[in-house]
């Protein structure tokens, strides 16, 4: 491949470096041009003092880091803590308490199966009406069936699965329940690395790249039983739906993408392939396909869950949850997955309280009044939503996200992403993304070598002033009630770390988005999973399925 020349070439080099190393002894007229884009004026004697300077560290401090290589596991120095100065842990007035359902009955259409909840398959597997086995080959039947159309599937683990499934019954018959995940089918995306299986990243330099190992989250699923059936496809490096096997389709409407970057989880969950699956939100990308395909999803605390074992996009942003059928399903499996392994430094071990039926009226919720009442595509959907959360005994205060400016922190995402994965870029591999537009991956990570270091240094103290100004928000409240696209909700929780769980709240058989989010505060997902539970309990868009007759097989 012809590596291509940048022009003009000392620029890019000036400000942080880009795919040219040879530039020497810089004219000034290049230190200035480089300054301006930077947004600085210099005078020419302090740029005639500054070129000097500038040339010795592009050939030595520049040279010297490029000729290292470091992995994408690799992290920076600073680690990233969520919790504002003074902050203490929620008191747990009670740990998870959970049992499973009563009652539930076997449904004779497999069909119906397929789209039970994970509480409800875990109280047909402990009665031993269905087997582990049997639920498997469901799984793996309707991902072979289906996958194809929604370009959901990026690898079967069906060995593995199938294996893992037999020991769940044997341990089952025997009376040894490991809890409510074990025999249960699950698919994972496919930035998590399991075993022997391709973790591409969904991305073509790395479809061949498998580990020997299995992510944190994925071995404490092992040790509760759970069965890995399937890794599910993801927007190439964790944006969109577009990865290298093609577009991941909404199971509602397959002319369409399911959005992204937890594309396959959530197009899996919501046509029945899986039961759950786990995916991962940078920024927006659980919320947003669980939006687009109608299923919940849990974005837990920034540091509530390991991350070990999943492809790094950034350090200070990435958080890995479950996409389910119910508020209370994800709740069972961050139960499963959270804590600390002493690998992942952003990792804690923290109280995680749920009572499975909490009512709202011991809950203090609040919304954001201006972002709920603008008239959007949603605002009936939210409208009613709120409606029946004060029937359910709610009492919601009005409140306002801080005044704050949004547009510095996405150079924090921009420039993290860009370290992260700093070797594509200057070896041109960026090349080979299926997606090459101004708004994708390769150009975003070119551009943000024009982020200059000190903005980059603002803009987390901005950060700072945010998690502040969020935390003194949450103070009265155990819950906020948020558009899930609208406003700055969807940024600034992300940046703070703040928790959410997205649900469906309107009709999808029309195809339109229609979610409605809840915030918790740090470290209270258990309280967010509770009012979204008793929401879902009292109405029933959770339930809806899509028309899968347009996916048969090809």
């Amino acid at each position: 491949m012809t590596r291509r020349r940048l022009i003009p070439l000392f620029l890019l080099c000036l400000t942080l470096g880009g795919r040219a190393e040879e530039a020497t002894n810089p004219p000034v007229a290049d230190v200035g041009a480089a300054a301006r884009v930077a947004g600085l004026q210099f005078t020419d004697a302090e740029l005639k003092l500054l070129a000097p300077g500038v040339s010795q560290r592009t050939e030595r401090g520049f040279a010297e880091l490029r000729a290292r290589r470091f992995p994408n596991s690799l992290p920076p120095a600073g680690v990233f803590d969520p919790r504002p100065s003074g902050f203490r842990f929620p008191v747990a007035n009670d740990d998870f308490r959970w049992a499973p359902p009563a009652g539930v009955t076997r449904p004779k259409n497999p069909e119906d199966l397929a789209f039970l909840s994970v509480a409800e398959l875990a109280a047909l597997l402990r009665s031993r009406q269905v087997t582990s086995e049997e639920l498997t080959l469901l799984a793996l039947g309707r991902l072979r069936r289906y996958g194809p159309a929604l370009h959901c599937v990026v690898s079967l683990t069906e060995e593995r699965a199938l294996a893992a499934a037999r020991a769940a019954d044997r341990e089952l018959a025997a009376g040894n329940w490991r809890g409510p995940l074990h025999g249960l089918p699950y698919g994972a995306k496919d930035l998590l690395a399991a075993r022997g299986a391709p973790t591409t990243w969904g991305a073509t330099p790395f479809t061949n790249q498998v580990f020997d190992s299995d992510a944190t989250v994925i071995r404490k699923l092992e040790t509760a039983g759970a069965v890995l059936v399937a890794k599910l496809s993801l927007g190439e490096l964790a944006m969109g739906d577009v990865w290298f096997g093609g577009k991941t389709r909404n199971p509602w409407q397959p002319d369409k993408g399911s959005s992204g970057s937890s594309a396959g989880s959530a197009a899996a969950v919501a046509a029945g392939l899986v039961p759950f699956a786990l995916g991962s939100e940078t920024l927006g990308s659980i919320v947003s396909p669980a939006t687009v395909c109608g299923v919940t999803g849990l974005r837990p605390t920034f540091g509530r869950v390991s991350r070990t074992g999943a492809m790094t996009l950034c350090w200070s942003l990435d958080k890995l949850g479950p996409l389910a059928r119910t508020a209370e399903d994800c709740a069972l499996v961050l139960e499963v997955i959270r804590g600390a392994d002493g690998e992942d430094r952003s990792a804690v071990d923290a109280p995680f309280a749920f009572a499975a039926g909490r009512e709202l009226r011991t809950l203090r919720l609040g919304f954001l009044e201006a972002d709920l009442s603008r008239p959007h595509g949603n605002f009936t959907n939210n409208q009613t939503a709120l409606n029946a959360l004060r029937s359910l005994g709610a009492e919601l205060k009005p409140v306002a996200l801080p005044d704050l400016p949004a547009g510095p922190l996405w150079s924090i995402l921009e420039v993290e992403s860009a370290a992260a994965f700093d070797e594509l870029t200057r070896s041109n591999l960026d090349d080979t993304l299926v997606q090459q537009g101004s708004g994708n991956w390769p150009n975003l990570f070119r551009s943000a070598r024009f982020i200059p270091a000190v903005e980059f240094v603002q803009a987390t103290r901005l950060r700072m002033e945010l998690m502040t100004a969020m935390d003194a928000l949450f103070r009265g409240l155990d819950v906020l009630v948020v558009p899930a696209w609208d406003g700055n909700a969807l940024l600034f929780s992300n940046m703070t770390g703040h928790p959410c769980v997205v649900v469906p709240n309107g009709d999808k058989s029309g195809g339109a988005p229609a979610s409605l989010c809840f915030l918790g505060k740090l470290f209270g997902d258990g309280a967010a999973l509770e009012a979204a539970a008793a929401y879902q309990r009292a109405t029933a868009w959770h339930r809806q399925r899509p028309d899968l007759s347009k996916l048969a097989a090809p």
